[in-house]
């Protein structure tokens, strides 16, 4: 009896291409496929980004290393070769389960997934395919190499290891653009390797590590230079530094195509390239800072400094949100995401949504701030149209009429240390000001153990500070950053508390939003690669200190 007479019908299996490293490479297709997975078998690169997409409760499973344990953290263990994960997922399939197998590129043409499938095959297991970005397709995209020019060369895709090896390979016309996937120790062997082969030692190699990742790495050389210069940049074993992993995947692309790299790399000349940049701030405070951030080729890493804690009597929200039902308010403003989450609570406690808040008109301090309440299903009518703060705020707040306003009262639901700015300047308008805490901000607890070490010892590139509070707060709980370390205020307040807790400021904001400091950086950035790059000098992060190298002071 085949494995699939007794299966449940609703079990079933998909390899799929998650692309060579870069999450943003998954297909729609993709996304939509992992939202139904029971069981996820995955790739290591692209493991921790395509299991964002499954559900909750997923099982996960990675590749065993060679002394037999899971090559990451897993929940249920790994497996060993082909047949055996055939064995898993005709177990899986027969219990009704639908199980999701990532290949870290395409199915087709990355991985043994291709061995897999025959595997599934020959069990009778019923399998389905999603394409993906292969990595030898999409990783000289990211190098800023067109595998195909003008001149509609071949292009072929080369084994290195088999070419090494002694196999008999067809590189086709010398014009011909080759594709070549190696490893790092093995991209000398492999450029000789080229050459016997009649390739001319004079050809234009690049080889990229880590293609498609804010740690890709390109090297541009010839085949008979490639190796001088991994060991000049102390790639290879070297006396003075230790070498990168030797089993390390490369892409390597030879032929005059390479020429493009110099006007067509996009990708590493971002201008925060692989920058850690610390963002003292919660996930969901940061997202739309954390996302500029990575569109600038940084990788943010958000660490809170603060946390929330309900008020110590909550009559007084009790009282506001009663009121805000009984139509006691004209306005009611918003000043933080904070805010708007602790009225939703009170709301959801009450049995109340967004309904409440018809026939009251709604502020907003900040882009952040309205988007939570569009996600709560309420659309501020006051935005600042300026300076996202409470300044910004009041510049653009009508000033109490009694004529068109048949309430002069405004509720004010904030944090128990907000400063009175806004207040101050209500009243001044002429309205009448519910002041109420629905929120209290307490330090919060220290990050991981690794986390202060890297914070302290130099791992991140840059911190932006967007307060002074969160200046105090993470020297509190982390320590004071390392000197190489970059850092960012997003204004004079912040930059002199960053100064007075002995820290020199880098980079100031042109205006007090996050927008802007991350944009600021930025720009600190792409001077600092242009400085490097006019000097003829290699293009390091403020992290990558070379050994008796001190930053200058400015």
């Amino acid at each position: 009896m085949s494995p699939t007479a007794t299966a449940d019908r609703s079990g079933r299996c998909t390899f799929l291409g998650a692309g060579p490293g870069d999450p943003g490479l998954l297909t729609l297709r993709a996304v939509e496929v992992l939202a139904s997975a029971d069981i996820l078998i995955a790739d290591p690169l692209t493991a921790a980004a395509v299991r964002t997409h499954c559900p909750e409760g997923v099982q996960v499973r990675t590749p065993a290393g060679p002394d037999g344990e899971s090559a990451t953290a897993t929940d249920i263990g790994g497996w060993g070769d082909a047949a055996s994960l055939a064995k898993l997922v005709a177990d899986a399939v027969q219990a009704g389960k639908h199980v999701v197998r990532t290949v870290d590129g395409d199915p087709g043409l990355d991985g043994r997934a291709a061995e897999e499938m025959l595997c599934c095959a020959k069990a009778g297991l019923a399998f389905e395919v999603i394409p993906g970005v292969a990595q030898s397709v999409g990783v000289p995209a990211y190098a800023g190499v067109p595998l195909r020019g003008s001149n509609g060369a071949d292009v072929r895709f080369v084994d290195g290891a088999a070419l090494v090896a002694g196999a008999l390979v067809d590189l086709g016309a010398p014009e011909t653009t080759l594709v070549v996937r190696t490893t790092l120790g093995q991209l000398p062997a492999t450029a000789a390797a080229l050459v016997t082969h009649g390739r001319k030692p004079d050809a234009a190699l690049c080889a990229t590590l880590s293609g498609t990742t804010t740690r890709q790495r390109t090297f541009t050389a010839t085949l008979a230079t490639i190796a001088a210069e991994l060991k000049a940049a102390r790639v290879l074993p070297s006396p003075v530094s230790a070498p990168v992993d030797p089993a390390t995947s490369v892409i390597a692309v030879v032929g005059e195509q390479v020429a493009h790299r110099s006007s067509h790399s996009w990708f590493e000349t971002k201008p925060l390239f692989g920058w850690n940049v610390l963002v003292p701030r919660t996930k969901e405070q940061a997202t739309g800072l954390s996302e500029q951030l990575r569109s600038y080729g940084a990788v943010p890493q958000e660490v809170p400094t603060i946390a929330v804690e309900p008020p110590r009597t909550p009559q007084q929200m009790e009282r506001a949100i009663k009121g805000l039902v009984t139509g006691r308010y004209e306005w009611i403003a918003f000043t933080s995401v904070n805010a708007v989450r602790a009225v939703r609570e009170k709301f959801e406690e009450y049995g109340l949504d967004a309904r409440a808040f018809a026939g009251i008109k709604v502020a907003a301090v900040g882009e952040t701030t309205a988007q939570a309440l569009v996600d709560f299903g309420v659309k501020p009518d006051l935005v600042p149209s300026g300076e996202q703060s409470a300044a910004g705020l009041l510049e653009d707040w009508p000033p109490y009429d009694p004529v068109f306003d048949p309430i002069d009262r405004v509720l004010l639901p904030r944090a128990d240390i907000a400063t009175e700015t806004l207040v101050a300047g209500l009243v001044e308008l002429g309205w009448e000001v519910d002041d109420v805490t629905a929120y209290r901000t307490v330090r919060a607890s220290p990050p991981p153990a690794e986390t202060r070490e890297a914070i302290k010892g130099g791992g991140f590139d840059a911190v932006l500070f967007t307060s002074s509070s969160t200046v105090r707060n993470l020297v509190g709980i982390a320590g004071k950053p390392h000197n190489v370390t970059i850092i960012a205020c997003i204004g004079p307040a912040t930059a002199k508390t960053a100064e007075e807790h002995g820290l020199r400021v880098d980079v100031m904001a042109p205006a007090p939003s996050a927008s802007a400091l991350a944009q600021a950086l930025a720009d600190f950035g792409a001077g600092r690669r242009d400085a490097a790059t006019s000097a003829g000098e290699p293009v390091y992060r403020p992290s990558e200190r070379r050994p008796g190298s001190r930053r200058k002071a400015r």
